[in-house]
């Protein structure tokens, strides 16, 4: 288990739930496009919410924007060690730098400011940014690992220890092989993901198997789903490969494959329920199955399940059969008894 930090209202690692992070595509200089954005994640149960920082103006939005929303706010320096002190005294609830373009004369004013406020740093390594000099003698995955482990070590020598690390690749057994070296090597918490990961369909699965491979081992105490897609996609990914891995409440969802034994519409029944169900804040198991031969044993397992028969639809409560209704009223009559289930 790794040590416990606390970021702004949240803390994290220490076997504390594993948070969401996303980020704003959009410039803090913006702010209103800013505040909106991070109002939406916010709502779409993002925990964590990160923007770039590119210059003072950014810098002078974040304590605006922590007055305005409820949610952890980290800011992305890179370069310029002067916008990391600015951020941290403007509110800024983390900060993440990269060692491969963070300069390193500069660390120790910045770790002073971060030790006086009390927030917490993530250092983060990235596949397209690694410290040139290590990555001469020797391989990627191992000059990453060096980079982050070589400020690590220099940052503790400067008595601080309010860490987060994270080692990103966009190759995804990259990526998994680096979390796992770090969970091995240090007790810091770690944020997972798969990096660079492409627009949603492909990101959506590098980042399932990465982030999911590596949940499944007990690794990982924030998560960010990376798409060249509207972060609140992040989301919506991050919270199914977190309920896929048995680490997030809220509703489940199980659906079967269509055969030739279905006789009605399973994808559009499927899509309905799954779309309905998917933001629930309701810890409940739906099941919607096509036919007699998986729906009696799926539906069994289920606090809810409706499985489909010639012209009818058997409803499931529980593991039993206690209502069927005709084809044509399932969809609505099975929305209404999700909506009226009581999970005490």
């Amino acid at each position: 288990m790794t040590k416990q930090i606390k970021i702004g209202n949240l803390y994290i690692g220490g076997g504390n739930k594993i948070a969401i992070q996303s980020m704003l595509t959009c410039s803090l200089k913006d702010y209103e496009k800013a505040k909106n954005q991070t109002l939406q994640l916010q709502k779409a149960g993002c925990d964590i919410v990160r923007f770039t920082v590119t210059d003072q103006a950014c810098c002078k939005n974040i304590a605006l924007l922590k007055s305005e929303t409820n949610v952890p706010l980290v800011a992305d320096i890179h370069f310029d060690a002067n916008l990391a002190i600015l951020s941290i005294e403007n509110g800024a609830d983390k900060i993440r730098i990269n060692p491969g373009n963070f300069p390193k004369d500069q660390l120790k004013k910045v770790i002073d400011c971060a030790k006086s406020y009390n927030v917490p740093v993530r250092i983060g390594v990235n596949g397209g940014s690694v410290e040139k000099e290590l990555a001469k003698n020797c391989s990627l995955e191992q000059a990453l690992f060096n980079s982050l482990a070589n400020q690590v070590k220099a940052i503790e020598n400067l008595g601080f220890y309010n860490l987060v690390l994270s080692a990103k690749s966009s190759s995804v057994q990259q990526t998994v092989n680096l979390a796992r070296l770090l969970a091995k090597n240090f007790d810091y918490p770690l944020h997972v993901g798969v990096t660079e990961a492409g627009p949603f369909e492909q990101g959506a699965i590098f980042n399932a198997v990465g982030i999911g491979s590596l949940l499944l081992d007990g690794i990982g105490d924030t998560i960010r789903v990376s798409l060249t897609a509207d972060p609140i996609k992040e989301v919506e990914v991050a919270k199914t490969i977190l309920s896929a891995t048995g680490n997030f409440g809220g509703a489940t969802f199980v659906s079967c494959p269509k055969c030739g034994r279905c006789s009605q519409d399973l994808e559009q029944y499927a899509t309905v329920v799954y779309n309905h169900v998917k933001g629930l804040n309701k810890d409940i198991k739906v099941a919607v199955m096509g036919c007699e031969v998986n729906g009696p044993g799926e539906c069994s397992t289920a606090d809810l399940g409706m499985a489909c028969g010639k012209g009818k639809v058997a409803f499931f409560k529980k593991g039993s059969v206690y209502k069927t209704v005709d084809e044509k009223d399932a969809l609505k009559l099975f929305l209404q008894e999700i909506d009226d289930f009581d999970v005490n």
